[in-house]
């Protein structure tokens, strides 16, 4: 991409990419921004994984619905992750966030598919049983959706 991110404001709240990498496999939600209908923005609550051996984070949706539609008009979306933060002495909360820019598209090889939704049932599923009931009960009507990670940037805030 010959695209320019811009730099953190805030540069000496920026987050190391290891960092970075560490909220991405351990968060369980994140928000996920496209370029909606008549203009607007649309920022929906999203379960994904983060595959580091492809450098993409996969979420799943419904096979139709203005979340899809947006990606299939415009590819281009933001990702915001955050963690709970943790409560210091001084009474303030360090909360890390990691923002991603990147480009989605729907998975369509099936058996790759298959794999992210496995991965997927195995972090937000308390069993392999229940990700396989899962798999066969809903991928046929479910979209794996995968986001290439083009730009991505995290800050640890210090809030009370």
């Amino acid at each position: 991409m010959n695209e320019t991110f811009r730099g953190m404001k805030r540069y000496k709240q920026q987050l190391s990419e290891s960092d970075c990498l560490r909220i991405l496999t351990e968060s369980r939600r994140a928000a996920l921004a496209v370029h909606g209908e008549l203009g607007y923005p649309y920022a929906v609550p999203v379960n994904f994984v983060y595959l580091p051996e492809k450098r993409q984070v996969c979420f799943h949706c419904a096979r139709e619905g203005h979340k899809l539609d947006a990606i299939r008009r415009d590819s281009k979306v933001c990702l915001t992750l955050w963690t709970d933060g943790v409560r210091q002495e001084d009474g303030f909360d360090d909360v890390e966030s990691v923002v991603i820019f990147g480009q989605a598209e729907c998975v369509t090889d099936e058996a790759w598919r298959e794999a992210i939704a496995q991965r997927l049932g195995y972090k937000y599923f308390p069993d392999t049983e229940m990700t396989a009931r899962n798999i066969e009960q809903a991928l046929h009507r479910t979209e794996i959706v995968a986001v290439t990670i083009d730009h991505m940037t995290g800050k640890r805030i210090h809030e009370k």
